[in-house]
């Protein structure tokens, strides 16, 4: 008997590496959910990063994803953190339509010193520092940028900063990364998996947006500042504070079935989606025009052993050029 082909909206149909766009028409939500499986295998695979770092990458990965594909125009989303903990860079670089690259860097001393010494939770390893989120619409457009701090937050709360304060748009976001163990010859081997899950209010009547007034200070019974007074949020807030994360990563839940578990009450819509690529940017042409920007004696201090040599940091690809493609002589040619 054949299997009969899902259908849009079906459980099951987006599965892994699929990003699927969602509406909750009764409470004025739109949002997008995506679980990582194969895509984030591959990255973090690559760079046998220690487990902690895997960990914040993924996140990284995460929110660049779900941020990313929702940009309507050609263009890259990335998201940047610089902190003075042992983790002290994380980049996430979505291209518009499907193409995520992802690294990260850390000090290996800083790093298993602070395992050793029990900090080893998400904000301990980053520290103090910023998140930037930049939109690149192309060589011709302006950049914008929204940068928020790293105080001890998490990335997951860091992105819900980045909402209130430079989109001014009420946002819920919840993350989540596991390894998921799976049979395999001789044995069995460990996958890394993340689910993410983004919410917005987007009422059309804009009052319906109004902040409460200031918190009056101490003793002040009111509402925390920037919480939008209105129902339909506020609802939407306790649904998502009921998202296990064992339900993000779960494969056998799905995105389908997980927004149907939060929002049958009220009716939700999915919607075609995007399906994420394990794709990095670099080429040959594009490191030799960085490279023919190389004055004579930046040419000389690159060459080892005869040869100028290029790692991509994100894909780990090895470039190799000859010193003299870049001589006087070449360059007029």
């Amino acid at each position: 008997m054949v299997d009969r082909e899902r259908k849009l909206g079906e459980f099951g149909f987006a599965g892994d590496d699929n990003v699927v766009p969602f509406e909750v028409g009764a409470l004025d939500v739109r949002g997008r959910m995506v679980q990582l499986g194969p895509l984030l295998d591959q990255i973090l695979a690559r760079h046998d990063y220690p487990e902690p770092v895997a960990r914040l990458l993924a996140e990284a990965a995460l929110v660049a994803v779900l941020l990313g594909t929702s940009l309507k125009f050609e263009g890259k989303f990335i998201l940047q953190t610089r902190t003075d903990g042992p983790v002290d860079m994380l980049v996430a670089d979505f291209s518009t339509p499907k193409s995520l690259r992802a690294y990260a860097r850390f000090d290996a001393d800083r790093l298993a010193a602070a395992v050793e010494a029990g900090e080893a939770a998400p904000e301990k390893l980053l520290g103090n520092g910023v998140l930037a989120l930049t939109i690149d619409q192309g060589a011709d457009m302006q950049r914008y940028q929204g940068i928020v701090a790293l105080d001890g937050e998490t990335l997951e709360e860091a992105a819900k900063t980045y909402f209130r304060q430079s989109e001014q748009i009420p946002t819920d976001i919840r993350l989540s990364v596991g390894k998921l163990v799976l049979p395999a010859a001789g044995g069995s081997r460990e996958h890394w998996r993340a689910g993410g899950l983004l919410a917005q209010f987007l009422p059309k009547a804009q009052e319906r947006l109004r902040m409460p007034d200031l918190h009056g200070g101490d003793g002040d019974p009111g509402q925390p500042p920037h919480e939008v007074a209105d129902n339909s949020w506020r609802e939407l807030v306790a649904l998502m504070a009921t998202v296990e994360h064992n339900e993000l990563l779960d494969p056998s839940v799905g995105s389908e079935r997980l927004l149907y578990r939060l929002f049958n009450e009220h009716g939700v819509r999915v919607f075609e989606g995007t399906h994420v690529e394990d794709e990095c940017s670099c080429s040959r042409t594009k490191i030799r025009g960085i490279l023919e920007g190389f004055s004579a004696e930046e040419i000389e201090e690159s060459t080892e052993d005869g040869v100028i040599r290029v790692n991509c940091e994100f894909c780990s690809k090895a470039y190799e050029f000859k010193p003299a493609e870049f001589s006087a002589e070449a360059r007029s040619a």
